[in-house]
């Protein structure tokens, strides 16, 4: 049966419909795409798919399009992902430019020769990080006071943090106060501070000011931190680590109650055990005294050493000492990080009621087994000596990092989380 007119009308009218439907909705897809790019829509962590691995492997994140990207902790796993070489990417300081950079970490000042260890950029598989914006990161630090409390890593990071902000200050309106304790950078203009308190086990020790060079003499005051922590008080942004300092042995000295009778009456304990009391001090203070509406709190995980090179492959190797390149090999784990200790820094964190955001550094620097300050740093103060040098087995240093170096990544890191 065919059809009559009025129906051939009716379908024609229905085709034209639906054509001119999908004509404008093809406008209106091509119109908000171009309204979401100039408005810096936000993407929380976007997957991104094999031509997209590609394109970054040749691309360094100058990328316009990096910028309309927002990082979102809880859709972005920052310890999966690898480090890619970038020729032309250049950091924000050297440690010629920037005055702050204790000799310590002045790696290429203090006569290293290759600079490849500076051209690695952190790429995590399932997002973006944001690039480190010096002027934004003062911005956000405007009135407020950011501290870094924890052992000479922490230190570390410190120091990178002032660099990496610094040169956009004019000289008049900084300064630097330098303690053994606590030190203080000012950005004036800002009315910010950017401080670093010492505080290697951050539970009190016998061992902190003087330091004593003989793990066996230190003993660990594991239930008390009031009389430090009162320092930490009035601070808007708190960033915590402790762990290298707790790897000297099998077991800790721990104290309970005051230092009475020449510091008699400790007990050795397993590390571990120590570790996790020590742990419950501090996150009791922080759940007793923050107020998490006004302060937030961050902890660095443990920062790698890297002191056996069969661990990575290289039998014939000394340590850290002439690496040039990261590890490859996806989720390489070596003895300088010890999982059982993480896992207490995790079983801690669960229960404390005020959140503590984690800077998850750990797997992140485990592939860099190539900027460590090795051979270019500091014993007991003092630069080593040619002699020294020429003994990486007994003299590299294989837990501290170049600045500039990795500890830039850990702060690219708090930028994004603040």
């Amino acid at each position: 049966m065919g059809l009559t007119n009025s129906t051939r009308r009716k379908l024609s009218l229905l085709i034209i419909t639906a054509i001119l439907c999908t004509f404008l909705a093809f406008i209106f897809l091509l119109y908000t795409e171009r309204i979401t790019t100039i408005s810096r829509f936000k993407l929380n962590c976007p997957k991104r798919n094999s031509a997209d691995d590609r394109a970054l492997e040749s691309d360094s994140m100058d990328n316009p399009g990096d910028d309309i990207l927002d990082f979102d902790p809880d859709e972005c796993s920052v310890n999966h992902g690898k480090w890619m070489f970038n020729s032309s990417i250049k950091p924000l300081y050297t440690d010629r430019t920037c005055p702050y950079i204790d000799k310590q970490y002045s790696c290429i000042k203090n006569g290293r020769n290759d600079s490849y260890y500076l051209h690695w950029e952190w790429k995590p598989d399932d997002c973006m990080l944001p690039r480190f914006d010096p002027e934004v990161a003062l911005r956000k630090l405007r009135g407020k006071r950011l501290m870094f409390v924890g052992d000479s890593l922490q230190r570390n990071q410190w120091i990178s943090f002032i660099c990496l902000v610094e040169s956009v200050i004019p000289k008049d309106k900084k300064s630097m106060k330098r303690g053994h304790v606590h030190s203080v950078f000012k950005a004036k203009e800002y009315d910010a501070t950017i401080e670093f308190y010492w505080a290697p086990f951050l539970v009190e020790s016998n061992t902190d000011i003087p330091i004593k060079s003989d793990p066996k003499q230190r003993i660990i005051k594991v239930d008390s931190i009031s009389q430090r922590a009162k320092n930490w008080l009035g601070a808007d942004i708190l960033v915590f680590n402790t762990y290298v300092w707790w790897m000297s042995g099998l077991k800790t000295k721990a104290l309970w109650g005051e230092f009475e009778n020449g510091e008699e009456g400790y007990e050795e304990l397993e590390t571990a055990v120590s570790y996790r009391v020590a742990l419950r001090t501090w996150a009791n203070w922080i759940d007793s005294t923050i107020d998490p509406s006004k302060t937030k709190v961050f902890f660095t995980t443990m920062s790698p050493s890297h002191q056996k090179n069969k661990e990575w492959g290289n039998v014939n190797g000394i340590r850290c000492f002439n690496e040039t390149r990261p590890v490859t090999k996806k989720g390489h784990w070596g003895t300088g990080s010890n999982k059982e200790m993480m896992n207490v820094v995790a079983s801690v964190m669960r229960r404390m009621k005020v959140p503590v955001a984690v800077l998850n550094v750990t797997q992140l620097s485990e592939y860099r087994i190539d900027a460590h300050t090795s051979i270019y740093g500091e014993l007991q103060g003092k630069l080593l000596t040619d002699e020294q040098r020429a003994d990486p087995l007994h003299f590299a240093d294989c837990i501290h990092w170049c600045l500039p170096g990795v500890p830039d990544t850990w702060n690219q890191l708090l930028f994004a989380y603040l």
